[in-house]
């Protein structure tokens, strides 16, 4: 398949009075034609920073390094000029906050005709045809009196659906998702969800769906990449991750979800601990902290990634889960050998 994104190596920093925070820490990924790739993890993992990173939209204190290329062209370090002729256009983002992510003092109908007359070179009246016809595919009712209201007229649901609207208006090879369902009443998510998954299908963009929530993973996603402190802990298709766990991160995660199916006699599993500070990240291993299986070589060796099958990844030093010993083939780097380098 060929690859729309490659990433490579990425690492993100932000500077702070109080220190450095390592937000993304080395990793590497592809997302390829027409697949849709979650990235799961818990609040302050790094995944919104990953991607930001890549649209070149991170703070003034945040720096990239490594490698991001859409359609082989490096986005890292490209002129805002060159940037602002593929975000949008090529590559686009939905954001997690609607009423943040649409401008509150123009108009629907202008906020969506811009971004065609932009990259499109469109004319008014063209614009405003192929802006209705959006509205239409994201089932919004009265189409045309919306592009005259103004986001605070909106409910949150419809709000979140003009944001999808737009990021598709210049027919994306690429399309970022970040929390899509934020914030939502249940049934408002079912049907932005459903409307994804439609997309998906009628569209054959390729998506990347940033989440916490593994139930959307499982219902849109064909790979997974399980994220904790700023790296990857475990990668794979969505049934390895979700029935052949091989993290213990990843199986917490999964023991965390409440299941219709069980009893409720037990209280529900929750992972102990708090996520890592991204200023003061363990040495090694990012989940020590908080894991069942902790040993030595957890505290002085980071684990790499590694195949568990062929296409099944872990950064793990146990042999496995069921057999929760260290394995000596386990790849690892010496902490004090990656303090040496950096």
């Amino acid at each position: 398949m060929t690859a729309v994104l490659e990433v490579r190596d990425l690492k993100v920093r932000f500077a702070t009075p109080d220190g450095e925070v390592s937000a993304v820490n080395g990793v590497s990924f592809d997302v390829n034609e027409g697949e849709c790739v979650g990235i799961v993890g818990e609040s302050g993992s790094g995944k919104s920073q990953l991607f930001m990173s890549v649209m070149g939209l991170l703070a003034k204190n945040g720096r990239t390094l490594g490698s991001a290329k859409y359609r082989g062209t490096e986005l890292v370090g490209m002129p805002v000029k060159d940037l602002n002729k593929i975000r949008g256009d090529k590559i686009a983002m939905i954001f997690q906050d609607s009423m943040t992510g649409l401008t509150p003092h123009l108009r629907i109908g202008k906020q969506m005709t811009e971004v065609l007359v932009q990259h499109k070179g469109m004319g008014e009246a063209a614009a405003v045809k192929r802006a209705l016809e959006m509205l239409n595919l994201v089932r919004i009712p009265e189409a045309a009196r919306r592009l005259a209201q103004y986001p605070h007229e909106l409910s949150g649901g419809m709000r979140q659906r003009i944001m999808i609207a737009m990021a598709l208006l210049c027919e994306p090879e690429l399309l970022i998702a970040d929390e899509p369902t934020t914030a939502l009443d249940v049934t408002v998510q079912a049907q932005i969800l459903d409307l994804m998954a439609d997309l998906k299908r009628v569209t054959k963009a390729a998506i990347v769906l940033i989440t916490h929530d593994l139930g959307t993973v499982a219902g849109l996603c064909d790979k997974v990449q399980v994220m904790y402190g700023g790296r990857f802990m475990e990668t794979g298709s969505v049934q390895e991750i979700f029935y052949q766990p091989a993290h213990p991160y990843t199986a917490g995660l999964l023991a965390s979800m409440p299941r219709l199916t069980e009893g409720r006699r037990e209280k529900l599993y929750a992972i102990p601990g708090q996520p890592p500070n991204l200023q003061r990240l363990p040495k090694a291993c990012p989940f020590q902290e908080r894991c069942d299986y902790v040993h030595e070589r957890c505290v002085d060796e980071l684990p790499l990634l590694r195949d568990v099958t062929p296409g099944h990844a872990k950064a793990c030093h146990l042999l496995s889960l069921a057999n929760p010993v260290s394995d000596p083939k386990a790849p690892s780097l010496k902490v004090a050998t990656e303090a040496r380098s950096a």
